[in-house]
C-alpha cells in the first residue's frame, strides 16, 4: 500500500518563484505609432478618390434613348367652341286670360295636340253673358227712341207746312210760324242725337261681346302643349297681369339649342357653322345642327359675359324633349384632307439639341434611328392636331413626341458637379 505524502512537503519545492514571478512584456518602439494614422488617412482618401470617379463616370455615361413617335396622317384638322345649353321649341307660345273668372271646362292638358282655334279652356260666361244682354237690350231702347223720334219729326214736319200755307194767307201770325220752324228743327235734331246714341250702345254691346268670347280660352298656332298651369274651378285673376294658363309649342319636329358662348370664343361663330351635341338621355348619339343666330345681347352671371348662340337642329324622330341641357360643340374653321401631325410634335425638342429656328417652328424625324430636325409652316390647330402647310414631311413619316430613357437612368437622376 502506497503512503501519502504530506502536504507540506510539496509546498516548499524550488520551483515556486518560477510559477508566481510573471515575465516582463517587450518595449514597442515609439516610432511606429506616429507613422499608423497617416497610413489610414491616404487609404481613406484613395477610397474616396475612387468613389468620385465611379459617380463621374455614371453621370458622363450615355444612358440608351427610347424615342416615342406617332405617324404624319392625312385628314381634316378641326378648330371648335365647346358651349353647354338647353334644348327649347323654336316657337312657345303662350296663353293666357284677358277676363277674370273660374275656370268652368278644360280641354286641353299635357302633349295635346291642338288646332288653331280650338278651345282649350272656358271661364264662366255668366257674369259676361249677362253685360251683354243689358247692353243688346239698351240698343233697342235706343232704336225704339229713334222710331219714336222720326214719328214726332214727321208730325212737326206736316205743323211746319201748314203754318206755312196759313201764314201766307195771313190766318197765324209769323210768330206761330217760327215756332212751328223751331219744333221741327228739334225734331230733326233729335233723329240725329238718336243714331249716334244708337252707336253708342252698340259699340257698349260689341264690347260685352268681345269680354263674352274671351272667356272661351283658344289656341292660337297649330301644335302641342307643353305646359298647363291650370284645373278646372281655379279663379282666374287678369286685374293687373295676365295669368299664363297654357305653353303651345308649334312645331316640336323643329328644335333649338340655346347654348351660352363665352366672350374670349365669341369672335369665331357665325352663321352657318356647323355644330353637334349630345345630351344626357342619349349618350351614345350625336346629334348635328347649325347656328342660325347670334344674338347681341350679353349675359353676365357673376362677372362672366357670355351669348346667347342659337342651333337649329332637325327632331323629325322626337327624341329632343324641351328643357334638356346639351353639351354642345360649334365647329368655327375646319381643313379637310391635309397633311397634319400631332401638336405635341411641335412642342418636342431631343435632350441636348438646339433650339429651333426663331420664328420658324420645326419637327423631329426619327431616321435611321437617328432624330432629324424638319423645318416646317404650320397651319390651323386644334389643340390635337395641326396642319402642315410646307415641309418635308409625307404620310407615315414617323415624328418623335417624347423621349425616355433606360430604367435605371429615369428612375435615378444624374449628379450635377
Amino acid at each position: 500500500m502506497n503512503k501519502p505524502v504530506a502536504i507540506d512537503t510539496a509546498r516548499i519545492e524550488p520551483v515556486a518563484p518560477v510559477v508566481l514571478v510573471p515575465k516582463p512584456p517587450p518595449i514597442v518602439p515609439a516610432g511606429p505609432r506616429f507613422r499608423k494614422p497617416w497610413l489610414i488617412g491616404g487609404l481613406l482618401s484613395l477610397a474616396l478618390l475612387a468613389v468620385i470617379g465611379v459617380a463621374w463616370w455614371l453621370a458622363t455615361a450615355e444612358a440608351p434613348v427610347r424615342y416615342t413617335t406617332a405617324p404624319v396622317t392625312r385628314g381634316a384638322v378641326t378648330r371648335a367652341v365647346t358651349a353647354t345649353g338647353t334644348v327649347n321649341p323654336v316657337l312657345t307660345i303662350i296663353v293666357g286670360a284677358y277676363d277674370s273668372g273660374v275656370i268652368q271646362d278644360l280641354q286641353c292638358d299635357y302633349n295635346t295636340q291642338v288646332k288653331k282655334g280650338q278651345i282649350c279652356a272656358k271661364i264662366d260666361p255668366r257674369p259676361y253673358q249677362t253685360v251683354v244682354d243689358q247692353n243688346k237690350a239698351n240698343l233697342a231702347v235706343a232704336k225704339a227712341q229713334l222710331e219714336k223720334d222720326k214719328a214726332n219729326l214727321a208730325y212737326t214736319k206736316l205743323g211746319l207746312d201748314r203754318a206755312a200755307k196759313l201764314v201766307q194767307t195771313k190766318a197765324v201770325s209769323q210768330d206761330t210760324y217760327d215756332n212751328a220752324k223751331s219744333t221741327y228743327d228739334q225734331a230733326l235734331a233729335t233723329i240725329t242725337f238718336d243714331e249716334a246714341t244708337i252707336q253708342q250702345r252698340q259699340a257698349a254691346l260689341d264690347a260685352a261681346q268681345v269680354n263674352l268670347d274671351y272667356t272661351n280660352i283658344v289656341s292660337p298656332v297649330d301644335g302641342t302643349v307643353v305646359s298647363r298651369n291650370v284645373t278646372v274651378g281655379q279663379t282666374v285673376a287678369a286685374s293687373f297681369q295676365t295669368p299664363t294658363l297654357f305653353l303651345i309649342a308649334t312645331d316640336l319636329t323643329k328644335m333649338q339649342v340655346d347654348t351660352n358662348v363665352s366672350e374670349s370664343d365669341i369672335g369665331g361663330v357665325k352663321d352657318g357653322n356647323k355644330s353637334t351635341f349630345t345630351v344626357d338621355a342619349f349618350p351614345k348619339r350625336t346629334f348635328k345642327g347649325a347656328v342660325n343666330q347670334v344674338r347681341q345681347s350679353p349675359q353676365t352671371v357673376q362677372n362672366v359675359v357670355t351669348y346667347d348662340v342659337v342651333v337649329g337642329v332637325d327632331n323629325s324622330d322626337l327624341a329632343l324633349k324641351p328643357g334638356m341641357t346639351a353639351a354642345t360643340r360649334i365647329v368655327i374653321d375646319q381643313r379637310d384632307d391635309v397633311i397634319r401631325v400631332p401638336s405635341q410634335a411641335l412642342r418636342f425638342s431631343p435632350g441636348g439639341a438646339s433650339a429651333a429656328t426663331q420664328g420658324q417652328p420645326q419637327v423631329w424625324v426619327l431616321r435611321d434611328g437617328q432624330p432629324v430636325a424638319v423645318p416646317v409652316t404650320t397651319g390651323l390647330d386644334d389643340d390635337s392636331f395641326t396642319e402642315i402647310v410646307k415641309g418635308e414631311l409625307k404620310p407615315d413619316d414617323r415624328v418623335i413626341v417624347a423621349e425616355q430613357r433606360s430604367a435605371d437612368s429615369s428612375a435615378t437622376p444624374r449628379p450635377r458637379f
